[in-house]
């Protein structure tokens, strides 16, 4: 249930805050006091899209908190699933800045206005006026039946299993239409493949087959300039090499003088071993350096193949070609092996549909048990609120598998004795249809653990003791769940547990909307200006009294 709402820079207001009872709850006050803009403030946190033109103050970020008592709903796996803390008192807050800019939360953990829609859904249903529009979705009717018919465990097996199937069935046009294909292009991929396959190619060969060829073409340079540092390192006159060991002679001679000297001997002697390590690598090199028309012939075809390929193919790599190799060959396997993939499918797609048929039986049989229910319960409530000549027949009609089975609903109404029964926005009133509304909600919610239901102004079009009628069927919700009321009717506000009277505060400089919980006393005042204007007089104030006795 609703236990808090905090409302900061909304709108008229500044800063409000309303803390709700359990059972009936009404909200009272004068036209444009602020009473819509307290739900339309509560919608923000359910999820709904906020604009910044509705900001008391343009220059203060907008907040909207709820606190909600939730322990007895059976949240647990919601908030599991998006990886939320479950805490008996949960808060949800929604923060907008003057730009637009919005973030919400559920337990200080950030989330998208998706799961704070979704989780908001589990919290509060608001029912205004034009709600009363989804009384003739085929939907929202079949929610209805399956609230009744208690099989939301056997409901949400057959719409995962069916999830899965056509998950299934899509695979399986995708599979037909690639193997379609595939079967279409065989031969091509198989000379394609072929190709790749007698190249033999190695990831790591081009690299070293150019860096073969470069050698291989500049062989004469490369020996060349080989010959001519090792001769500069040591075969010439002046070598390197010879002048390094005079200088290491003229050292030996002087090291017994300065031990810096004896140091710079022995680094000098392992420079020359060194030098010649060098040398000899270079002459090494030399010797094996030659040319091979031959060969470099033999690199270049070699070369020329890659070149072809990836030309061919538009590929930068010998990866990419392998790549494009693996590819060809789970085509061809496609081609060829496809019809058995498709088969095995094909089998499980028939034992799940086989599967989900048996499921929608079953579903299809505890609605027909439950419509009788339905029928009997709606038509008495109405009854009970001025509308006893009503009749209501809901029709089952079979559908292909779908999301909810295999089930088409259909609420016919009639409102009058001796008319035929038609669909419900073709022969019910704006009041009529409220009415209605109030009937099937109250049966809804004493099949559903839906915390609170908030109802805006859906009184419309009905006074008097029709009025009363209606408060009663609210109070009798109320006893199953929480219930916020926005009302003009004394006669239903007289039916509720807490009583709130949303006002405009004048005084000074700027308008602002408050709220405040009436005393017993105040309510009586409140129910008799309702009754009869501005300044009741005795007898409205003794009718109040009256009203509120009925409780």
């Amino acid at each position: 249930m609703l236990q808090k709402l905090v409302i900061s820079n909304y709108a008229l207001i500044d800063d409000l805050e309303i803390s709700f009872s359990k059972g009936l709850n009404i909200l009272t006050g004068e036209t444009g006091a602020g009473k819509s803009i307290i739900l339309g403030a509560l919608s923000l946190i359910l999820g709904q899209r906020a604009e910044s033109r509705y900001f008391f103050n343009q220059q203060k970020k907008c907040v909207i908190e709820g606190t909600f008592l939730i322990n007895e709903f059976h949240l647990k796996s919601f908030f599991e699933e998006n990886d939320l803390d479950h805490e008996a008192e949960t808060i949800l807050r929604r923060e907008i800045t003057a730009d637009g800019k919005s973030r919400a939360f559920v337990n200080d953990t950030p989330v998208n206005l998706t799961i704070l829609k979704q989780l908001g859904e589990k919290l509060i249903d608001i029912h205004s006026q034009h709600a009363t529009l989804e009384i003739n979705d085929p939907e929202f009717q079949l929610l209805v039946v399956d609230s009744v018919a208690g099989h939301s465990v056997s409901l949400n097996d057959y719409r995962s299993k069916f999830k899965a199937y056509k998950k299934n069935t899509s695979k399986l046009q995708q599979l037909i239409a690639d193997s379609d294909m595939a079967k279409a292009d065989l031969d091509y991929y198989q000379f394609q493949f072929n190709e790749l396959e007698k190249a033999k190619l190695d990831p790591e060969e081009q690299e070293k087959l150019e860096a073969e060829l470069y050698t291989l073409s500049n062989a004469e340079d490369i020996k060349r300039s080989l010959v001519a540092a090792c001769h500069l390192v040591q075969e010439g006159e002046t070598s390197a090499l010879l002048q390094l060991r005079e200088a290491t002679h003229h050292l030996s001679s002087l090291e017994k003088f300065n031990p810096e000297i004896a140091e710079l001997h022995e680094r000098l002697k392992s420079t020359v071993i060194e030098l010649k390590d060098i040398a000899s690598e270079i002459e090494n090199i030399e010797q094996r350096t030659h040319t091979d028309e031959a060969k470099a012939a033999e690199v270049n075809e070699r070369l020329s193949v890659i070149y072809t390929l990836q030309k061919k193919h538009r590929a930068g790599t010998i990866t990419e070609l392998l790549r494009l190799h693996d590819d060809l060959s789970e085509k061809i396997q496609q081609a060829v092996h496809g019809d058995e993939e498709i088969e095995k499918l094909q089998k499980q797609i028939a034992a799940e549909k086989k599967e989900l048929e048996q499921l929608a039986s079953q579903l299809s049989a505890n609605r027909i048990k439950a419509i009788p229910q339905i029928e009997k319960h709606v038509v008495q409530a109405l009854s009970e609120m001025g509308m006893g000549n009503s009749a209501l027949k809901i029709e089952l009609s079979p559908i292909p598998l779908g999301t909810y089975g295999s089930d088409h609903v259909r609420f016919l109404f009639s409102a009058n004795k001796g008319h035929a029964l038609a669909e419900m926005s073709k022969v019910a009133s704006g009041g009529e249809l409220s009415r209605l509304m109030l009937a099937i909600k109250s049966l809804i919610a004493s099949h559903t653990a839906l915390p609170t239901i908030i109802f805006d102004e859906i009184d419309a079009g009905v006074s008097g003791e029709v009025a009363n009628k209606v408060g009663i069927i609210m109070e009798r919700l109320a006893q199953n769940l929480q219930v916020i009321s926005i009302t003009h009717l004394p006669q239903i506000a007289s039916k509720g547990d807490s009583h709130y009277f949303v006002y405009k505060d004048d005084a000074s400089a700027t308008t602002y909307t408050r709220i405040k919980q009436l005393s017993e006393q105040e309510r009586v005042v409140e129910i008799a200006k309702m009754l009869s204007g501005d300044k009741p007089g005795d007898s409205a104030l003794q009718n109040a009294r009256e009203l509120l006795s009925l409780q």
